[in-house]
């Protein structure tokens, strides 16, 4: 048996950048520090798919690199707007290579609770759920929640 005290669980949140995105990691930082859970900050990114004269092609290395670093960027800028200095539990920023849902989905294997906002970019504005929240809603393997945004 260790010795160590054992860790809260944690609370995995998807971040895009989008204000609903933001509003599910205010939600997270708070039932965090109500839990003592830490906070892992999720952000997913993936080549955008061209068509060249052969077909569908991946995209130049160049192109990923600058894909992947504007991720970090916009997660980490959702990080420094939303979660203070000295919150009680801090906020752990990843960024993983994969559709939204699947990377979402992976992190959350071993997580207490995944959250995630209710609409992020692009999509149907007029829709309750997004395609990424209601997959993980149907496929978590941990309890989720769904945060709406602000003035509905």
């Amino acid at each position: 048996m260790s010795s160590h005290p054992k860790e809260s669980g944690h609370i995995v949140v998807g971040v895009d950048g989008s204000a609903s995105s933001k509003e599910a990691l205010r939600w997270a930082v708070r039932q965090a520090e109500l839990t003592g859970c830490r906070v892992d900050a999720v952000i997913a990114w993936e080549y955008p798919p061209l068509y060249g004269s052969i077909g569908w092609v991946d995209a130049p290395q160049e192109i990923a690199g600058s894909i992947k670093l504007a991720a970090a960027r916009a997660l980490d800028d959702a990080i420094q707007e939303v979660a203070k200095t000295g919150d009680v539990s801090p906020v752990h920023a990843a960024v993983a290579y994969g559709t939204a849902a699947a990377v979402l989905l992976e992190a959350a294997r071993d997580a207490s609770l995944l959250v995630v906002g209710s609409r992020g970019h692009g999509g149907f504005s007029g829709a309750l759920l997004g395609s990424v929240s209601q997959h993980c809603t149907q496929h978590a393997p941990c309890p989720v929640v769904v945060v709406r945004g602000r003035g509905r």
